[in-house]
């Protein structure tokens, strides 16, 4: 036993550790995602372009997009007739020590570089949010907005779950910069980018409310959502676009009920599978992103555009809810985790291509079906969103008149030409039963 003077070495080493250790602030919310859920697609966590926040801060292949943070900055000061960032600088000072206790990881940045990040990072956020809205702002030889791919880009790296400023440092710098009644709160200037990202390919010429809730792409925006969200209540951009998506009207929580096994509410069939039970896929016209409705046999989804930013968005929002507290409301991992029972292989992805519930703008059924299949991996889930919808598929597909129905029209109705032969071997058939029939008839009244 190694001690000194008495005391046990081991005791003053464990000592020493408890009084260096600082538990975790109740206000974190910026967390490094685990190892285990990296490692199925570590890209779809990692920035392209620019970093944000002290996770990755400083990495050699993200510098280029310091020189553009030093550049919305001067824009901002001269647009202000400011010279200076003396008074943003105080501003930061003060948050500083609010702003560490929401990250997970002790920072290694000194007081000075962390301020500077906060108020570098933050600026460059809250103009490209602004140049976005308005188009007036941008400078003819804008590094960001001359190439069209670049804008859309740094929005998916804005929504990384390790690539955050604490929503409260926002907050400050655009009161600090904000021209009064002449431009909206940040929340409304984040979902109109948030929507240009959403809607990629759509025209421009629809107003602002039109397009969020005509919107087939990753989310449905509601209107309401800017008077709803509580900047107090948003930890981070992630959270707020997470927010104010998940208060879908129509998903159903349940797990209820004693005459179905629990296995029902696990698991459901693959989509061709399910088409040869009887079962038909339709596009859900109306409704939010979640609302998937299954009744008489046919499923309604609503409508996934799939393109290069899907995967990660996704990813990144799925990650959220892992680390959040509510475990009840985990939106999009109980969807992705829906999605991935319908779509086993390139087959299901083609079904519900052609059904118009999936628009797939990878080009490949193959990638889609790759990313649905891995998206779960190391996930909790609970299938507390769509248990009845489970329940009610797998009752459908244990009952034999459906299957047997799925079968006939699969193999005597998928095509004129099938149902053309079906109709004549029906015929036929009938007219050597009435011939028979005849024939019969024919005997006995000869014996009478």
């Amino acid at each position: 036993m190694s001690n000194v003077g008495g005391v046990d070495l081991v005791s003053i080493r464990i000592d020493k550790k408890l009084a260096d250790f600082t538990p975790n602030d109740p206000e974190c919310c910026i967390f490094r995602v685990h190892t285990q859920l990296r490692k199925v697609n570590e890209k779809a966590y990692e920035p392209k372009l620019l970093a944000i926040g002290p996770y990755h801060h400083g990495k050699d292949e993200l510098k280029q997009r310091e020189y553009h943070k030093l550049l919305y900055l001067q824009q901002l000061l001269r647009r202000r007739n400011e010279s200076s960032v003396e008074r943003y600088i105080k501003a930061m000072r003060e948050l500083e020590g609010k702003a560490r206790r929401f990250y997970e990881e002790p920072i290694s940045l000194t007081t000075d570089e962390f301020v500077e990040m906060m108020l570098l990072d933050g600026c460059f956020i809250i103009e490209l949010f602004r140049k976005w809205e308005k188009e007036e702002l941008r400078d003819e030889c804008d590094p960001i907005f001359q190439l069209g791919w670049i804008p859309y880009s740094l929005l998916r790296d804005v929504l990384l779950f390790e690539n955050q400023l604490p929503f409260f440092v926002l907050t400050k710098l655009f009161e600090m910069t904000q021209v009064p009644n002449q431009e909206n709160n940040l929340i409304s200037n984040f979902i109109i980018a948030f929507r240009i990202l959403i809607l990629p390919r759509r025209g421009q010429t629809e107003s602002i409310d039109e397009s969020l809730q005509n919107t087939g792409h990753l989310f449905v925006l509601a209107p309401y959502i800017r008077n709803q969200v509580d900047s107090q209540n948003i930890g981070h951009l992630l959270a707020l676009a997470h927010k104010s998506v998940t208060t879908p009207p129509h998903v159903e929580i349940s797990t209820g009920g004693n005459d179905v096994d629990e296995e029902d509410w696990k698991s459901i069939p693959c989509a061709t599978e399910l088409k040869e039970a009887g079962v038909k896929f339709k596009k859900l016209e109306t409704g939010g992103f979640f609302d998937i409705k299954f009744n008489n046999g046919v499923m309604k989804i609503p409508l996934l555009k799939i393109d290069d930013q899907t995967e990660s968005i996704f990813r990144n929002l799925i990650a959220y809810e892992q680390y959040s507290q509510n475990n009840n409301l985990k939106y999009f991992t109980e969807y992705m985790n829906f999605m991935d029972n319908l779509i086993n292989s390139p087959k299901d992805v083609e079904l519900l291509r052609r059904r118009g519930i999936i628009e797939n703008w990878l080009g490949d059924d193959e990638a889609v079906s790759t990313m649905f299949n891995k998206i779960s991996h190391n996930v909790a889930i609970t299938n507390l969103c769509y248990a009845q919808i489970l329940r009610d598929v797998n009752k459908h597909c244990r009952r034999r008149q459906n299957v047997w129905i799925a079968n006939l029209r699969h193999n005597y109705f998928n095509g004129p030409w099938a149902l053309i032969s079906f109709l004549a071997a029906a015929f036929l058939l009938i007219l050597a039963l009435t011939q028979t029939i005849f024939t019969v008839l024919a005997y006995f009244v000869s014996r009478k």
